[in-house]
């Protein structure tokens, strides 16, 4: 017996209701596991996600670097210079203060399930990722900062890049090229190197943009520093392997203003000095041998001064050329007061020579048996009735005068030279001083102060 179509049309409803209810059911508790994944996710806490990316239950291993086994990790290194300065001389090394910035990925830090674009975590994280192992090649000594707290920083970005920042104080060996002190450039390096891994997991190199930057208003006591940087790798090569390096090169030019104060225009005026000795009488040997080693201790002591603050080097410095010069100046000064005072007491050693001459002529003649009266000027003893004996006397006379006038000549041709050397000392010791400083600054300012702008 067939149902009535009325029934068949009921039941139909009924199914299509059930039907719809169901469904409807069905995308509700689909919304709502939906709804309740991203609540889970956003109501997350800092703590459980830290320790679900790199945590014990993430299952991160920081003795592992990342791609292990694959293409290295490429480190993007950058300086921040806060301070440079302490260049010495004697230990050739520096001092500066630097922010070192690396930046590398790690896919294994890449998150989702939180909504920043990146982290900023506590500096005690660093010891659950793994880092570079660099360090500075050309080191002396190092030391961190902790004052208030460690001076680092660590931020992790979506997509697993991580920025490590340290602040540093270092000192840095420079090698340095003094011949040319104090006009000298000095070219300071600072490299940046991996000890353990080769250059298969680990490579650095420097950031495109920014790679070096310095301070505002940062100044040097005795330097300036260039603008550009000079950029470079040094990839060493050990026993152990191919080891990646990556250099800055800080080209500083000396300012001499201190050395102009103390050492040049010190010496310049001593040199100056031990020429009033031209100007002062010959006779007063006191006063000018007294300024003569004056000057020439002084000059001594300022060039010991000169090379108190510099290294034992085996080659001659600038500095050193002028001292010496300044110092042979000086003592030539002296030597020329022996030389004034030898040549004027010439003509005393040369009338002492003569009475010896006759005096032993004399001796000749009177063992020949030639004794001659006129000699001893008898003739005027001898009475004459005309006078002659006064006639006779005055050849005598005349020869004594003779002699006296010969004498005076004498004296004053060898005073005369002497002062001759004092005059030509007042224009020649100026003007060979002057051709000198002529050929030092031409040569240490010009044409050295080029040759080493090409160089470098």
């Amino acid at each position: 017996m067939g149902k009535p179509p009325g029934m068949n049309r009921f039941f139909t409803r009924v199914l299509a209701a059930l039907f719809t209810y169901l469904m409807a059911t069905n995308n509700f508790r689909v919304v709502d596991a939906k709804e309740y994944d991203s609540r889970s996710s956003t109501n997350l806490s800092p703590s459980d996600f830290l320790d679900s990316l790199m945590g014990r239950t993430s299952g991160y291993d920081a003795r592992i670097r990342p791609n292990f086994k694959g293409p290295p990790v490429n480190v993007t290194c950058n300086i921040f210079i806060n301070s440079f300065g302490s260049i010495a001389e004697t230990t050739m090394d520096y001092r500066v203060n630097i922010f070192l910035r690396q930046k590398w990925n790690d896919p294994r830090l890449a998150y989702s399930k939180y909504p920043d674009s990146s982290l900023d975590l506590d500096p005690s994280m660093l010891d659950s990722i793994w880092k570079p192992d660099l360090f500075f090649a050309n080191e002396k000594g190092a030391n961190f900062h902790d004052v208030t707290t460690d001076n680092k920083l660590l931020r992790i970005f979506k997509d697993g890049t991580v920025l490590y920042s340290i602040r540093l104080t270092l000192i840095l060996s420079c090698p340095m090229d003094l011949k040319n002190f104090p006009m000298d450039v000095q070219t300071c390096t600072m490299q940046l190197e991996s000890f353990g891994y080769t250059m298969n997991d680990l490579v650095f190199e420097w950031l495109e943009n920014g790679a070096v930057q310095v301070s505002d208003g940062l100044t040097l006591p005795q330097f300036i520093m260039r603008e550009e940087k000079e950029l470079g790798y040094c990839t060493k090569h050990y026993n152990t392997g191919k080891f990646t390096c990556i250099e800055v090169n800080f080209h500083l030019e000396r300012q001499m203003g201190y050395y102009l104060i103390q050492m040049y225009i010190p010496s310049l005026l001593i040199v100056i000095l031990s020429w009033v000795s031209f100007w002062i009488n010959m006779d007063a040997a006191p006063a000018r041998v007294a300024l003569g080693i004056t000057t020439v201790l002084t000059m001594t002591t300022q060039s010991s001064g000169s090379r108190a603050s510099l290294p034992k080097v085996s080659y001659v410095k600038a500095i050193d050329i002028w001292m010496a010069v300044c110092l042979l100046f000086v003592f030539a000064a002296l030597l020329e007061y022996a030389g004034v005072n030898f040549v004027s007491r010439q003509q005393k050693e040369f009338l002492r020579l003569r009475r010896r001459q006759r005096r032993n002529n004399k001796d000749e003649d009177m063992r020949d048996g030639r004794f001659n009266l006129a000699g001893y000027n008898k003739s005027q003893c001898l009475p004459t009735k005309d006078g002659s004996a006064v006639k006779n006397a005055a050849p005598a006379l005349n020869s004594q005068q003779s002699a006296a006038k010969d004498l005076e000549t004498m004296k004053k041709k060898f005073v005369d030279r002497a002062k001759r050397i004092d005059t030509i000392s007042r224009a020649g010791f100026p003007l060979a001083f002057l051709i000198f400083n002529v050929f030092y600054w031409v040569t240490y300012k010009i044409i050295r102060y080029e040759d080493i702008h090409v160089k470098t």
